[in-house]
């Protein structure tokens, strides 16, 4: 396969993850809509988060079985379908137990979807030979700006929730349909020591990677799923403006993921976790320091900046660790991404009421604190068997 048509190929999985970011974006957006329409509570919508977690980890599990068998290519086409049939069914006014069926349709193929767009992205990424992974990143970003910015003036005119909605079904649907044989066709082969019980250094690079995804993903799901319900609950902003805060944390998400694949290589991986993370608490403990509506958009925005240089750089270095085997370690890495969008939409939900959301944005703070050793692990991540010591 020559340069240019693994170029063409990463351009296409670039708009997978452009839908990925459009379809979650207008998701988490339109909450406050979804809450008005369907007469939800806070804790109600913490649940039906908890649950969308757990069906989009099944959806991570189902990616894995689907690429083993028949590619990665095809679970992130099916995943696509699966998306655009959930978001499509949220546009409409339904009894609580189908709008919550719908969720979970659409969480067994945000899941399937968010595992193999990283399975795709390291296939593609090694084809081309250089960093490109922070930039098919930063297109799930750019759509996600759209979206809250789409969300933002149909609810200014009046439009309503299901006009951002329904675009982002349709567009995952399109790109699903067009990637269905287009899509980087090549798979990585199981490797027996991702089996084994005794594989540590597998093991290693699952913990040490997942981790960083993990805390990523809890400041993400916290931002993402509650800043236009605190800025518009508790800092009572105007409903118009509510979704500026998540738009001005994907501004900053956008362009650290523009410049990311070029620091990376320069500064290393070690800085770069490392100053990702505290990033990124930084920002959470901004919001919790000034409840104010400029001060929650301005912490906001500087935990995109982490966020944005982490998630792409703890999956690449995920798959150079384990290349043999990069669609299942890529899995497995996968699946702590619902373990951090579990703690930050989740328990930031349950404890909007006892403790209110401003305090609640600790929890991001104290999850960076406590990787922050783990991340020192990353320079050291390899999946081959050392050399044998020379005999006297």
């Amino acid at each position: 396969m020559n340069d240019m048509s693994a170029g063409a190929r990463a351009r296409l999985i670039g708009a997978g993850y452009a839908a990925q970011g459009l379809g979650y974006a207008a998701v988490v957006t339109a909450l406050p809509a979804f809450k008005e329409r369907q007469h939800l509570s806070d804790a109600f919508v913490s649940a039906i988060l908890l649950l969308v977690c757990v069906a989009a980890a099944g959806g991570s599990v189902v990616a894995d079985q689907v690429a083993n068998r028949w590619g990665s290519r095809y679970a992130l086409a099916g995943g696509l379908f699966l998306v655009g049939a959930g978001l499509a069914g949220t546009t409409f006014g339904t009894p609580n137990v189908v709008f919550v069926t719908i969720l979970l349709l659409y969480g067994i193929g945000l899941g399937t979807v968010d595992a193999s767009l990283s399975m795709q992205g390291v296939l593609v990424q090694a084809r081309l030979g250089r960093s490109v992974m922070s930039r098919l990143f930063a297109a799930y970003t750019a759509a996600a700006i759209t979206a809250a910015l789409l969300m933002s003036g149909s609810l200014a005119t009046g439009g309503g929730a299901s006009v951002a909605v329904g675009t982002a079904a349709a567009f995952a649907v399109l790109v699903g349909l067009v990637g269905w044989r287009a899509f980087e066709p090549g798979r990585t082969e199981r490797s027996s020591v991702v089996h084994e019980t005794g594989g540590r250094a597998v093991r290693r690079v699952v913990w040490v990677c997942g981790m960083l995804i993990f805390t990523a993903f809890l400041v993400d799901s916290a931002v993402s799923t509650w800043s236009s319900v605190y800025l518009e609950d508790t800092l009572l902003a105007a409903a118009s403006v509510a979704p500026l805060g998540y738009a001005a944390y994907q501004a900053t998400v956008l362009v650290s993921r523009l410049i990311a694949d070029h620091l990376v290589p320069r500064a290393g991986r070690l800085v770069m976790a490392i100053g990702s993370l505290a990033v990124s608490g930084l920002g959470c403990a901004l919001v919790v320091l000034f409840p104010s509506v400029g001060a929650a958009v301005t912490g906001f925005a500087i935990a995109g900046i982490g966020v944005g240089v982490l998630v792409p750089l703890a999956f690449s270095a995920a798959g150079e660790a384990a290349a043999e085997s990069s669609d299942e370690v890529i899995a497995r890495v996968n699946l702590f991404n619902y373990g951090g969008a579990l703690v930050g939409a989740v328990l930031l939900g349950a404890l909007s009421d006892p403790i209110g959301l401003r305090i609640a944005f600790l929890i991001p703070v104290v999850g960076v604190v406590l990787t922050l050793p783990i991340a020192r692990r990353i320079t050291h991540l390899t999946t081959a068997e050392p050399a044998p010591r020379p005999t006297a």
